[in-house]
């Protein structure tokens, strides 16, 4: 099985693939889907493995959350992470998504103001306002070819009714890898603030050579009491569609006040993904991991040097992820004519930079997880779309 095998996603109920035209008017028959952060490719044998076990047993009776699948999640942290968590301080929720509002409801008052650092994953902003919050959007500085923190900017920015920081590292949409010193600075900006810190680590796998993630209970053991850190397999191995993820919450009476929300709710993980999740958090599904970074790192090369080709336009170093943000600025042109051109000349769905915040104004982001063909096809049609400018 190879990362460039061509497999046809459109008519599957795909949201990437089956939505793109009504969502971003690129037509279905010929159009590019680069938006949503889910993959092309198939998941991890391993985990293909354990979906057929589990279909050629036959039966899918209740099951309970078992060890396996504890010690899984805590061995993986060990060996790629370096972090060392206890079985006790994992629970379970529907997604990443489902996670962040579970977070705003069970520790932040209807109307409180939640701090987020943007450009950021334009979710965040989605749930916070569903949730009948106010986003107190602190913006990072661009410096060169990345992003640094101005805490000082952000202090100004708060009125004293902040009570969570949903902090994203590492960053999307810029693949940004914070430093742990990066990271002790922002655990102490919350614990100025008494701030609940909610970390978003679920790009934490893909990280590109010369780069190393640090877990921020790793950078910054101090903020424990204030801590929930979230993680997930599905960007990793491509199981986003199952809808499941982690909330690892070192302290106790964080963890006990989640717990209660989510006995409330009724909430238990479905018995298929548990066992997709214990079989990528493997030595096979590492192994894999480090086939599909090295793959990215291709599909990262091409597509790098076709933005470079186009005057003006300017792809992010990226250091995680598989997802390029591409500042478009120095075309001169409008975000409108910018967009015209990808969606209607070169037939791409990329994600709106604006709705990723202040700061994403003149950015479009390209996923970049997808067979070889279909990145040098993209860039093919790029180059064409702007080739006035060349």
């Amino acid at each position: 099985m190879s990362f460039n095998d061509p497999i046809e996603r459109r008519g599957t109920h795909s949201t990437k693939w089956d939505l793109m035209q009504k969502l971003y008017d690129v037509p279905a028959e010929d159009g590019l889907a680069m938006w949503t952060a889910d993959s092309d490719y198939a998941t991890a044998p391993c985990v293909i493995e354990a979906v057929r076990r589990a279909a050629d047993h036959g039966v899918f009776g209740y099951t309970a959350i078992h060890d396996d699948y504890l010690n899984a999640i805590q061995w993986w942290m060990r060996t790629r992470h370096n972090w060392e968590i206890d079985t006790s301080w994992i629970l379970t929720s529907q997604g990443l998504g489902n996670a962040i509002a579970l977070c705003l409801d069970v520790w932040t008052d209807p109307g409180a103001r939640v701090v987020t650092f943007n450009p950021v994953y334009h979710e965040f902003r989605v749930k916070i306002e569903k949730a009948g919050r106010e986003v107190v959007a602190c913006p990072l500085k661009r410096s060169g070819d990345t992003y640094e923190l101005d805490l000082d900017d952000a202090q100004a920015r708060l009125d004293g009714t902040e009570q969570m920081l949903i902090w994203c590292s590492p960053q999307n949409p810029s693949g940004r890898v914070w430093t742990a010193d990066e990271l002790r600075q922002v655990a102490d900006f919350a614990a100025r603030n008494d701030l609940i810190l909610v970390s978003d680590e679920i790009h934490h796998d893909l990280v590109y050579a010369g780069n190393t993630f640090v877990p921020i209970q790793v950078a910054a053991p101090e903020a424990t009491a204030r801590l929930v850190v979230l993680t997930a397999a599905s960007k990793t191995f491509n199981i986003a569609g199952q809808r499941t993820g982690n909330l690892i919450i070192p302290d106790p009476k964080l963890r006990a006040d989640m717990q209660q929300r989510l006995n409330t709710l009724d909430y238990k993980p479905a018995s298929l993904s548990v066992e997709m999740i214990t079989a990528a958090y493997s030595p096979e599904g590492a192994e894999w991991l480090d086939a599909q970074i090295a793959h990215l790192e291709g599909n990262r090369k091409v597509f790098d040097d076709a933005i470079a080709s186009i005057p003006g336009a300017y792809s992010m170093p990226l250091q995680s992820t598989y997802l390029a943000w591409v500042d478009f600025s120095g075309t001169g042109m409008s975000y409108e004519e910018i967009s015209r051109r990808v969606r209607q000349n070169a037939r791409i769905a990329p994600s709106d930079g604006p709705t990723f915040g202040p700061g994403g104004e003149t950015f479009l982001r390209f996923n970049l997880a997808t067979q070889r063909a279909r990145v040098e096809e993209a860039c093919a049609r790029l180059k064409e779309a702007f080739q006035d400018l060349q």
